[in-house]
């Protein structure tokens, strides 16, 4: 993609990685968020009010992907615009910032708004990407996996009795101690009902109720494979991270040296790209075969398929039963679309085509504060659906707990909403 943000690595320059940084030139905003005129120091009261904004002035630069010259987009905002406000009683508390893009198949970008080239980290939103290595490896003949234990290990669920009993018979088959896990047990279970039933019994909590256990327990299993050592297979030497970070960058067409990397929450290494990037592997994930042989990515095709259909079969495992919106929104319009996320205020969405047609995309949403205790995260994203025409008025109903959200006082009355308000609008209409 082009350039990336100023605080970019310098020593990075191909896509996948971190582009070299942009000229400090002044930029404009996509949607309503130009920068307010400020009064003169001597312009007070109603005259300093009546002042109009200066008008907003749309720049337009050429992008360029891995050499070629692909696409006109405009100039992204210097501060990414507004994409949902907290209200209560009519005033607005908090604002919230991001960036959304939608990426075809074959890397065009077909909407976008804010920076296209912010940098984020995939966080947990790499799953369904690095399980690739252990489908490739044969680990679903070798351990028998079911699509239910593949959707597991590629989500990051609730840590229901569900999700536990799917990981134990996976440890069980393969001969892997469970108590190998090294994701810990912070913040688990997710799933309020269940912490509530752990607390109440007196039970403490494991490493399998981990969101991220799933995806730990095909790590084990690929070390189970190759005949390596399962001691602190989380570090970034270890083979299997070195597997696993090859595979990642397989995905994002790029090389496994040239990645960027930082440690995730669970203890093993996450990677950086541009959200641009990010949208294009989820359209990747949307249509596997979409791919033309010509492209490194093709040979991909079979496992990402596998995957993809895993989660759209089981949506209840990429997350969970109650009040996880990705396993929502894969319900609401079965089979249309896998959507996972990461943490920080990053959604990606891979959206198939509809009962009309249309073409596979990718579609990445970020949060810039990461998400206000995710009620940005969810009002934007399920905004964003309905503005690409994915969600029908009855899938919108069934999802209105996550398209504005409410806040509520000590007896259950609405006193707050959170409101997504943005125009995505497509390319053509921008330039």
């Amino acid at each position: 993609m082009s350039p990336s943000r100023p605080d970019a690595n310098p020593n990075q320059g191909r896509s996948g990685s971190l582009p070299a940084a942009k000229p400090a030139a002044s930029k404009a905003g996509l949607g309503p968020a130009a920068r307010p005129a400020v009064p003169a120091a001597n312009e007070t009261g109603r005259n300093a009010a009546a002042k109009p904004a200066p008008p907003t002035v749309t720049r337009t630069r050429r992008v360029h992907v891995r050499g070629r010259q692909v696409v006109r987009l405009p100039e992204p905002p210097r501060t990414p615009p507004v994409l949902a406000r907290q209200v209560r009683g009519g005033v607005v508390e908090s604002r919230h910032r991001g960036s959304i893009v939608e990426v075809t198949a074959d890397g065009s970008v077909r909407r976008v708004l804010g920076d296209p080239d912010t940098v984020v980290n995939l966080r947990s939103a790499v799953k369904p990407f690095g399980l690739v290595a252990l489908v490739e490896s044969g680990g679903v003949e070798e351990f028998e996996l079911s699509d239910a234990e593949l959707a597991t290990m590629a989500g990051s669920h609730s840590g229901e009795d569900l999700h536990v009993r799917t990981l134990q018979a996976v440890f069980r088959r393969s001969g892997v101690s469970q108590q190998l896990l090294g994701c810990g047990a912070e913040g688990a279970p997710l799933d309020a009902l269940t912490a509530a039933r752990l607390a109440r019994d007196g039970e403490k909590p494991g490493p399998l109720r981990h969101m991220c256990s799933g995806q730990h327990a095909s790590m084990l299993l690929l070390c189970r494979i190759a005949d390596w050592p399962m001691a602190e297979y989380w570090r970034p030497d270890h083979p299997v991270q070195r597997l696993y970070a090859a595979t990642v960058a397989r995905v994002f067409d790029t090389m496994p040296e040239m990645l960027v990397t930082s440690v995730d929450a669970c203890g093993v290494p996450t990677y950086a790209f541009p959200l641009y990037e990010v949208a294009r592997a989820f359209a990747l994930l949307a249509e596997p075969t979409m791919v033309p042989e010509s492209d490194s990515r093709a040979g991909l095709a079979g496992a990402l398929t596998r995957i993809r259909d895993a989660m759209l079969a089981n949506p209840e495992m990429v997350a969970g039963n109650r009040d996880r919106l990705d396993t929502s929104v894969m319900k609401a319009v079965p089979g249309r679309v896998v959507s996972k996320g990461g943490a920080e205020g990053l959604r990606g969405f891979a959206i198939l085509p509809g009962p009309g047609g249309g073409k596979p995309a990718g579609v990445a949403v970020k949060i810039e504060d990461g998400g206000g205790f995710d009620r940005a995260s969810s009002s934007v994203s399920i905004e964003t659906l309905v503005q690409l025409g994915v969600l029908d008025s009855a899938a919108l109903r069934a999802l209105g707990r996550y398209h504005r959200p409410l806040a509520l006082d000590p007896r259950g009355e609405v006193v707050g909403e959170t409101v997504a308000d943005f125009e995505l609008a497509p390319m053509g209409e921008l330039l």
